[in-house]
């Protein structure tokens, strides 16, 4: 800690990242360019410092191998200085980072990250969040509470995501971040900077809290959770038993079902303008499972590179029974575009678990 407070400087800009390290963090996408990172915190005026803290989970080894990695990279020459890493990390420490960061920077790979509370604490402390979209960030970020690292697509393999958005991270600091910071025009107050800051606490603090989120889980999970359990138990446990003979049913029946034909029946195929519909016409084998049990969807969006970009969905209503062996006939109209086929299990008592 005397290292610490001997490096830390009150009047720099100050960089917190500190989490549970998880591979899918990318803890080190930071040091992607170590030249480039070091040019940017020791130019001479303006430069910023980074605070790393946190741990692995005591079986996740690759987690271990990252904070070896940053703390490494914390004493090389020209980061020693200016790259700080905590060890013991707690609550503690968790709190005081939160407290005394400027810029909050969480970076992990599209789209694995859950949530990412750190970043909702920092910003009621005046903290400013700089992030990928994903998690929390995907909702709270609004355009000018904040900054977002990379757009919102996935660009092929792990290796050229971490490319794109250790550039795009760079970029944001070098020509957004660190400039706004220092930026004085009245020579005292960096004003733009305290724009932003008011603007993160207003439109993050009433929507990411602890009433919010007792609210929300009273109502969608506590709530539902417990008029399902008076709906199951009651008459003998009857619902329940119901529901157990359907999924074991369906689990033996299902490897059967397959779409075995599909139709567009527009008379002039070639030339669908965008905005048009397509009339889709698909041959369902169900074999022993009842309609009623399956929902068929035709899943159109963007093609790109063989996946659906913003996809969306069109249920495909059933129109008649091809034969006595099980096989159905679904009809409907979807958007002109890229499109594949799909079967979902639908059943009402499934919407009370």
């Amino acid at each position: 800690m005397r290292k610490v407070n001997r490096i830390l400087d009150p009047e720099i800009l100050t960089v917190g990242f500190a989490r549970r390290f998880a591979t899918y963090k990318r803890g080190t996408l930071l040091f992607s360019d170590k030249e480039r990172l070091k040019r940017l915190v020791n130019d001479t005026t303006r430069p910023v410092q980074f605070i790393f803290a946190g741990k692995a989970h005591p079986r996740d080894e690759a987690g271990k191998t990252i904070i070896q990695e940053v703390y490494k990279f914390s004493h090389e020459a020209g980061l020693e200085n200016r790259i700080v890493f905590l060890e013991d990390y707690d609550s503690y420490i968790a709190r005081r980072l939160v407290q005394g960061v400027d810029l909050w920077l969480n970076h992990p790979l599209r789209p694995l990250e859950a949530s990412g509370t750190s970043g909702m604490k920092a910003a009621p402390n005046g903290g400013i969040n700089l992030s990928v979209l994903d998690g929390w960030w995907r909702e709270g970020y609004n355009g000018s509470n904040g900054w977002a690292i990379g757009a919102e697509i996935n660009n092929g393999t792990t290796e050229f995501q971490n490319e794109v958005d250790a550039s795009s991270l760079y970029q944001l600091l070098e020509n957004q971040i660190v400039p706004l910071y220092y930026a004085k025009p009245d020579g005292k107050l960096p004003l733009a900077w305290l724009q932003l800051m008011r603007e993160s606490i207003r439109s993050v603090t009433p929507a990411f809290n602890t009433q919010r989120m007792v609210k929300e889980y009273t109502e969608q999970l506590y709530i539902p959770a417990a008029e399902s359990y008076e709906n199951f138990s009651r008459d003998g446990c009857g619902a329940a038993m119901h529901l157990s003979q359907w999924k074991t049913q369906i689990r033996k029946d299902w490897p059967a079902i397959k779409i075995s034909d599909v139709q567009i029946r527009n008379k002039d195929r070639q030339s669908i303008l965008v905005g048009e519909s397509l009339q889709i016409a698909a041959r369902v084998h169900l074999g022993a499972v009842d309609p009623q049990h399956v929902r068929v969807e035709a899943y159109h969006g963007e093609a790109d590179n063989g996946d659906i970009r913003n996809p969306a969905s069109t249920v495909l209503n059933q129109t008649g029974r091809a034969d006595g062996d099980g096989n159905y006939i679904y009809q409907g109209a979807v958007p002109a575009c890229a499109s594949c086929r799909r079967i979902l299990v639908s059943c009402r008592c499934m919407n009370c678990v």
